[in-house]
């Protein structure tokens, strides 16, 4: 697509650059190349720069990208647009923040400050392990609120409501809540009505009663009210009636919730107080002090301003992101793109309402942020529409197909109506060839039949694929797709491949807890925490030993005289850290998954005190609530990728099979409602209330929470869009399947279901599984490269003594000649010692058996902030045997004072071999030539050699 020439529609709104537009980029239309072509098109005008410019992505990997094709049609060079505002939002409020933020929190009465030590939060579990920490403070700290706390199972919910309402643009105060919070907490009773009122419509010309007075048929079942709820009778009305009293709306949307909303005011002030003086925000909280900083400086935001705004994938983005846009557009010059039948991020607060209504809440959000002074420095301006209707990626069958995704009903009693297709109808394709299949298979042994599909569509030309010339050809493992609503089924489809050495890997998100590096660290924690049974099981099934064997050192106590001596090692070491890192050299686990562990473990050791019994619970729930983690994986060369839909968003395949298309799974049938919950309509909402009544007291249903819920949407148009999006990824054929009870989308959709088969044929040729991604000797060069030397803190060195060596010449001559002849040695043995120093190296060099490389040539590519790195670096020996290897950096210095330093050097070397030897372990040491002596170094998690880099690149 990026080779292509833009069309007509492309061509409008890359010249249109003056002005506020709406983007109708239906998917596959070339909506990046509009966008960056655009933005090229805007920083060549004379008088405008790169810093004029703000261009807003979902991701930081779309931000990346495109940077990278701005500099093909652009004067700029990558170099020269590093720096540029092509940024998340998140990102963009971090800089903010750094550059200016450091008394914003006082604007909203809180004495902290944001430093420039204050630490991003972007792991998920370690932001879950500070809030339990936060919450059980909290609770000993209000003995007020226990009422509150009973009648909330999991507290964790809390941080994801703090979540939602900063999302929002709701925010609290020292002395309340900020502007106009508390009134968006309690609701808006004219929306909610018009809500009520359409679900209380009678059916059928008035002869079949209202869905929401069907719906309370089973009101107050399994329930337990307070005496002072209505009957069922008292709601519904007498036999024969239709509909609701219109005057229920009103009586179900009052209530006195002052007290619930002074504790979520409580809860919430006081853990961004908390995130604060541990010196951390989440991403949420980075915005609002944005927001806030934003809004109530007025000479800063007038800096801060752009000349023109635009906004990639609008419809995934929060009110407070539009807001935010708002309060940095300097002019009418804003763009916003998107698709609205591709927001599938609710569960991230994006609000899709942002693109739907688009004109409506550009005039809202720009009269609030206006109500006491002018912010948005222009008129509501004249809004143009532009179309993105050519589609690049599928053919005109699977287009006219997609449209019925968003209309099929999720269940059997839902009604679909009134849905505006909008542009879906529009969309017309340019595929090369249009020879599709679309089908539908069912069988009770779904996992076996996708696959034996799979292998009925390799190597068939009736199911022809493009080539890179537009001619078809026969259809390869690597050219399928399957998609799925949940990660769960991914899992058991690809343990049900390894049965058949099927090639087939997951892309996406890991849960990287549930992976063997985490099952035995968990296995060692919990031998040094209490000698547990089930540590020793996984290692010694990890050792080899069979049930039998296991069950007999179980009873005797007789373990392994090497496993007992490793425990010993491993209770000596001062923290959790050292131990993770220990287990995974014993084991030659490395790569991204053990680093990503240890970065996540050593984040939750720098913010709390951890011991080994908190690592073992928090490995637990991590392993218990599926966390994921964004870990590079690798399909291979011809494998079939298996995905979520929501991480298959923005892709691509020729062939889709869209997969658990079963009752229950897709929609999900749990959809249980949080304790405590904001809608937009009925404000802040609780599902029990704890309450004496009489003698016994009692956590009660909320009886008004239970008919709300009822006139409130379902949910069920995002898991239509969802389904269209799976629809859309597909480029010449789709397949769905489906279990013995397929739901009620593939039941709707214009697709005959056919019976399934289970043939699978055992993959015999050599085939590549899922394998961590390693790092490569010799990636591409990002925009910023730094050296391995550059990360170290020179000033250890300045001391006296630090750098003399052994001959006391001035060091940087000696320790040269010193190098030469080690690499001239170890290359071919040639060259005769003359210094002790020589003598000492060749002996060393003599006594290893190994496979011996001489000044190998490393790279360590890194993402930071929005950039793309290289760290490269020489080692200057690696011995290489069958179950080892060893990176060994030649030190001339008489001194060890510099050990740290030259720790966080090998440390990138360690990295990057760790991932070329995945399955040997991998250990760095210094040879000091002036004694002999050969140096352990611990290495330095990614997670540090980040910060290093980061700071390098901000100070330079």
């Amino acid at each position: 697509m990026s080779d292509l020439e833009p069309n007509a529609q492309q061509q409008r709104l890359i010249d249109e650059t003056e002005g506020t537009y709406l983007v109708d980029a239906g998917a596959g239309t070339g909506k990046t190349l509009a966008v960056t072509r655009r933005y090229a098109n805007i920083i060549d005008q004379p008088g405008v720069e790169p810093d004029d410019v703000l261009l807003a992505t979902f991701t930081t990997s779309a931000a990346t990208e495109m940077r990278e094709r701005i500099v093909e049609h652009s004067g700029y060079g990558l170099q020269q647009l590093a720096d540029a505002p092509i940024r998340t939002f998140h990102s963009h409020a971090h800089h903010i923040l750094d550059e200016h933020g450091y008394a914003a929190p006082r604007h909203l009465g809180i004495d902290d400050r944001i430093t420039g030590s204050t630490r991003l939060i972007e792991d998920e579990l370690v932001e879950t392990e500070l809030f339990r920490e936060f919450i059980g403070q909290f609770q000993d700290a209000h003995p007020e609120y226990a009422d509150q706390f009973r009648a909330i199972e999991d507290h964790l919910e809390l941080l994801d409501l703090v979540t939602q309402l900063a999302a929002k643009g709701i925010i609290p105060t020292r002395e309340g809540w900020y502007r106009d919070s508390r009134e968006q907490l309690a609701g808006a009773f004219e929306t909610f009505k018009r809500q009520f009122d359409a679900m209380n419509q009678p059916r059928n010309g008035g002869r079949k009663q209202s869905p929401l007075r069907e719906k309370l048929g089973r009101y107050g079942k399994n329930k337990t009210y307070l005496p002072d709820a209505p009957t069922k009778a008292d709601l519904r009305g007498g036999r024969g009636t239709k509909q609701l009293d219109p005057a229920v709306a009103k009586r179900v949307f009052d209530g006195n919730r002052s007290s619930l909303t002074d504790f979520v005011h409580d809860v919430y002030l006081e853990y961004l107080e908390f995130a604060l003086g541990r010196n951390y925000l989440n991403f949420g909280f980075l915005q609002v002090l944005a927001y806030v900083l934003l809004l109530e400086d007025h000479d800063l935001r007038a800096r801060l301003e752009f000349e023109y705004v635009m906004v990639d994938e609008f419809q995934d983005t929060s009110e407070i992101q539009f807001k935010l846009a708002l309060l940095l557009a300097g002019t009418e010059n804003f763009a916003v793109v998107g698709d609205w039948k591709q927001s599938i991020y609710a569960f991230q607060y994006a609000d899709v309402d942002n693109i739907r209504q688009f004109e409506k809440r550009l005039q809202r959000f720009s009269a609030s942020l206006n109500d006491d002074s002018t912010r948005v420095n222009f008129e509501t301006p004249e809004v143009t529409a532009i179309r993105l209707s050519e589609n690049y990626r599928s053919t005109q069958s699977i287009l006219d197909f997609s449209k019925h995704a968003l209309t099929v009903p999720a269940t059997d009693t839902e009604a679909v109506e009134n849905v505006a297709l909008g542009d879906a109808d529009a969309l017309s394709s340019n595929a090369p060839f249009d020879q599709t299949h679309i089908e539908a298979i069912q069988h009770e042994a779904e996992h076996e039949a996708v696959l034996a599909k799979i292998q009925d569509i390799v190597g068939n030309d009736a199911y022809s694929v493009a080539d890179g010339d537009g001619n078809p050809r026969e259809p390869e493992y690597g050219d399928i797709a399957v998609l799925t609503r949940t990660r769960e089924y991914g899992r058991e489809l690809l343990r049900t491949a390894e049965q058949y050495d099927f090639p087939m890997a997951y892309d996406g998100g890991v849960e990287l807890f549930r992976t063997d590096p985490a099952k035995v660290l968990l296995a060692w924690l919990r031998i040094l925490e209490s000698n547990a049974d089930r540590g020793w099981a996984v290692v010694l099934e990890a050792a080899g030993y069979t049930l039998d064997e296991i069950d007999h050192v179980l009873s005797t106590g007789d373990y392994p005289a090497a496993m007992t001596g490793f425990r010993s090692k491993l209770a000596a070491m001062d923290t959790v850290a050292s131990v993770a890192r220990r287990v995974f050299d014993r084991y030659g686990f490395h790569g991204e998954y053990a680093d990503v562990i240890l970065d996540t473990i050593e984040s939750v050791h720098q913010a709390t005190t951890v011991t080994r019994g908190d690592l073992i619970r928090f490995i637990t729930r991590a392993i218990d609530t599926g966390a994921t983690h964004e870990v590079a994986t690798s399909a291979g060369e011809d494998s079939v990728t298996v995905q979520t839909i929501h991480a298959a968003k923005g892709l691509e395949y020729p062939i889709v099979v869209m997969a658990n298309m079963n009752d229950g799974r897709f929609p999900p049938s749990t959809r249980d409602s949080p304790a405590i919950r904001y809608e937009e309509s009925v404000g802040l909402r609780q599902r029990q209330i704890y309450a004496a009544v009489g003698e016994y007291p009692h956590v009660y249903d909320n009886w008004r929470d239970d008919v709300l819920r009822h006139c409130l949407p379902d949910g069920y148009d995002e898991e239509r869009r969802l389904l269209y999006v799976a629809i859309t990824r597909a480029k010449q054929h789709l397949v769905f399947a489906g279990g013995e009870d397929p739901n009620r989308f593939l039941e709707s959709l214009p697709v005959d279901l056919e019976e399934g088969h289970t043939d699978v044929a055992e993959v015999t040729e050599e085939t590549t599984t899922q394998a961590q991604l390693p790092f490569t000797v010799s990636p591409p060069d990002g925009p910023v490269g730094l050296n391995a030397h550059d990360l170290m803190d020179e000033s250890v060195f300045e001391e006296a003594g630090a750098g003399e060596t052994s001959s006391g010449s001035g060091g940087v001559d000696f320790g040269t000649r010193v190098h030469e002849f080690a690499e001239q040695y170890a290359r071919d043995g040639s060259g005769e010692p003359e210094t002790e120093d020589e003598k000492r190296i060749a002996d060393f060099i003599d006594s290893l058996d190994g496979e011996l490389s001489v000044e190998a040539p490393v790279t360590l590519p890194l993402t930071i902030d929005d950039q793309r790195v290289t760290i490269a670096g020489i080692v200057d020996l690696v011995h290489v045997t069958s179950n080892r290897v060893a990176i060994i950096d030649y030190k001339t210095d008489r001194s060890r004072r510099g050990v740290p330093e030259y720790a966080v050097q090998l440390s990138v070397y360690y990295h990057v071999l760790g991932s070329v030897y995945p399955d040997r372990s991998v250990d760095a040491s210094l040879y000091f030539t002036a004694d002999g002596e050969r140096v352990p170094v611990e290495p330095t998690a990614i997670s540090q050699l980040r910060r290093r880099a980061r700071d390098l690149i901000s100070n330079s």
